[in-house]
């Protein structure tokens, strides 16, 4: 058997998605390998089919018991012999489990790494053959990770001690290009194959709301998606406690998870949100590694997250099926004081000297300041996440809330000088609030005790609200004319970009961006085109292999979609697959899926078309997917595919003048040539068809301004 008998006769997959097949090859042949791949992107795959195919034994090293226990289940009902071994099991079942290992029942066996360097592990090991040694969630072994674990340390000295150096293969759904240097270096790979498919998920919609009232936002939300299953992020038990109780008393079927609840009311409540007896979780970030819960349609923060990685990988627990589902950030500024106190505990770590905690404090506050910037920014909310783990690409997604939003322009250039003056006249000694105060012309005790009354530009924004002078202040930090300093008390610094604006005789204007009230017509056509995707030809017979599936899942003792996922229901119900070849043709089925469950989906597919008198002739031939058509045109539609110019000719026509695809060299030459000529920003963004924040972004990353 070979690996793509296996990807369709065991997992029901026709081919390998992006980056998989290379991952696969490369570790058959005994190569090391390192996948960083999204969420949902199907990183076991890369390890497991492998696992099958190699002689021995596969090690699958995870910090977290609830992946285990769902990924073994899962290769059970695959008709694989797979098992865990961490501090979940009784003493019985860990020996039982160990003495199966010994007899060769098992081909994968998951382990947490506390357990490695154990005497009873060490003796398994040493009298089976490890073929490879897969290590998930990798990026806790670098220190700079954002989930360092000590106890990953642990795998270095594992693999040193076995009889014989098997294939490493490292998997993390986040990392840095720092965080990937790390994993190499401490897991010793030995020229591996890195493969990184890049972290975008088209399927995901992002967005950020500032709510005077967060749970009225929240519930005017799930009074749309109530029925949906979701995930309700909070960053404190007290504020998991308040929202689960309001969801409660407003009838919503709800869990909650934090660390402060007993394990066996942890175990049960996450049982209750997988198997959909409770669809919607309330929990801390305590809840969500691990989990493989595919049809989560919506995760909402009702906080902000400390950073970046920590947001995309609980984000990117929605629409792990492929299917739209919708990242939601409620913020407000009470998130970023509650996350710095949170630095601020975490730092307190006694392992560590005081020039090492001030190091981790100093990252963990510019993590967060780039985490609070997203939240402010007018730009694409995709291209800003991706372009934090290093990938440049379009500056409009057309799936977020920022580029589906029409802004309207304000020129502040104005206010902005006066903001950045008052920072260099003052010594660049204060933080955001004094400077803030003073510029609007306060006399509280703060700018009193500064002398700021004093400073030439004290009131020179008097006559301007205090809420716009602070989105001034946000975008003025947000687009580099001035930054904040990590330390314990920060303070505003001018950058180079401060200093041109506020000495230059006519400095290029400073343009906010604020939403105008109403959406563009774009948004509602993406609403209806993502309409036309979750769409199935039958509904009502998706609505009845649904119930199967909970009743089966129930017989069963498994998570529903561990059956079959709803894109596999909603394929079913579209294409009416009345036998066995037809069946395996569906996305999801496999042939082990097939002898378990087929003949019951089938027979209900059966019954469905004879009540509705479908006869098999009529029924639509599942077909490879159609070339999109262009809506206004009815032509085919321009993608980058077609080339760089074609795709920006195609979007210029639209009037889309934010969006574009990946910058060719020839056209960052011109640029380059462009701004060393003098030419304005603004006239450059003409030139190139392209927004004057893309340019920026541009001239940036080519190191020409800071």
């Amino acid at each position: 058997m070979d690996k793509y008998k296996i990807l369709k006769e065991v997992f029901g997959y026709d081919s390998f998605r992006d980056g998989q097949e290379e991952l696969v090859e490369s570790t058959l042949q005994g190569r090391d390998v390192l996948g960083i791949m999204p969420t949902g992107a199907g990183k076991s795959i890369c390890y497991q089919v492998p696992a099958l195919l190699f002689e021995g034994i596969s090690l699958i090293i995870s910090p977290l018991i609830s992946l285990m226990k769902d990924q073994v289940t899962a290769l059970n009902q695959l008709g694989i012999h797979a098992a865990f071994i961490n501090s979940s099991l009784t003493e019985v079942q860990y020996r039982k489990a160990m003495d199966n290992a010994r007899n060769g029942r098992y081909k994968i066996i998951y382990v947490a790494p506390e357990r490695l360097l154990t005497e009873s592990f060490l003796s398994l090991v040493s009298c089976v053959n490890i073929s490879m040694v897969a290590v998930d969630e990798a990026h806790c072994i670098s220190q700079w990770g954002q989930d360092f674990r000590p106890s990953y340390l642990k795998i270095v000295d594992f693999i040193n001690m076995l009889p014989k150096r098997p294939v490493i293969a490292a998997y993390t759904a986040t990392a840095t290009k720092v965080v990937k240097e790390d994993i190499v270096c401490i897991l010793g790979l030995q020229e591996p194959t890195v493969m990184v498919t890049g972290y975008d998920r088209k399927n995901l919609y992002f967005a950020v709301k500032k709510p005077k009232n967060k749970m009225a936002e929240l519930l005017a939300y799930l009074q749309k998606n109530g029925d949906k299953s979701g995930i309700i992020y909070c960053n404190t038990r007290k504020n998991v406690e308040e929202v689960h109780e309001a969801l409660l008393r407003e009838g919503y079927m709800t869990a909650k998870y934090h660390a402060g609840l007993s394990d066996s009311a942890r175990k049960q409540n996450q049982e209750d949100f997988i198997y959909d007896i409770k669809p919607i979780m309330v929990a801390t970030n305590a809840f969500g590694m691990g989990i493989d819960k595919s049809n989560v349609r919506f995760v909402i923060h009702y906080n902000m997250p400390k950073d970046i990685e920590s947001y995309y990988q609980e984000a990117g627990r929605a629409g792990r099926d492929g299917e739209p589902s919708e990242c939601i950030l409620l913020y407000s500024g009470q998130d970023v004081k509650i996350n710095e106190f949170l630095i601020g505990r975490q730092t307190e770590n006694e392992d560590l000297d005081y020039e090492e905690r001030e190091l981790i404090r100093e990252r963990d506050n510019e993590r967060l300041r780039k985490m609070t910037f997203y939240c402010f920014t007018n730009e694409c909310l995709r291209d800003y996440i991706l372009r934090y783990f290093g990938e440049y690409g379009g500056n409009y997604c057309g799936n977020c809330e920022n580029c589906l939003m029409e802004f309207q322009d304000i020129d502040v250039t104005q206010e902005a000088v006066s903001l950045i003056n008052l920072v260099r006249t003052s010594g660049e000694r204060y933080g955001i609030n004094a400077i803030i105060d003073a510029v609007h012309g306060s006399e509280n005790a703060k700018v009193r005790q500064f002398r700021l009354d004093r400073n030439p530009y004290y009131g020179t924004l008097k006559k301007v609200t205090l809420v716009r002078i602070r989105q001034i202040m946000n975008d003025l930090l947000v687009k580099g004319y001035l930054f904040l300093t990590t330390n314990e008390y920060p303070v505003l610094k001018m950058t180079e970009m401060g200093r041109n604006l506020v000495w230059e005789e006519t400095p290029e204007p400073v343009i906010l961006k604020l939403p105008k009230e109403v959406e563009k017509a774009p948004a509602k056509q993406k609403a209806e085109k993502k309409q036309k995707v979750v769409d199935v030809k039958y509904p009502d017979l998706f609505e009845r292999l649904r119930q199967k599936r909970y009743e089966m899942a129930q017989e069963n003792h498994v998570p529903p979609y561990i059956i079959f996922s709803d894109r596999t229901l909603k394929e079913m119900s579209t294409y009416l697959p009345s036998n066995k070849a037809a069946m395996l043709e569906i996305n999801g089925v496999g042939t082990n899926k097939y002898e378990k469950y087929g003949e019951d989906f089938m027979g209900m597919v059966k019954a469905y078309m004879e009540e509705k008198g479908i006869r098999p002739e009529e029924v639509e031939p599942k077909a490879e997917p159609e070339e999109e058509l262009d809506e206004k045109t009815g032509k085919k539609k321009v993608t980058i595919k077609d080339g760089f110019e074609a795709y920006r000719d195609s979007l210029v026509s639209q009037g889309v003048v934010q969006a574009y695809a990946a910058w060719t060299e020839e056209e960052e030459e011109r640029l380059k040539e462009e701004y060393q000529s003098g030419m304005k920003i603004k006239e450059i963004s003409e030139v190139h068809h392209r927004s004057e924040g893309g340019i920026r972004s541009r001239l940036k990353k080519m190191g020409m301004i800071l």
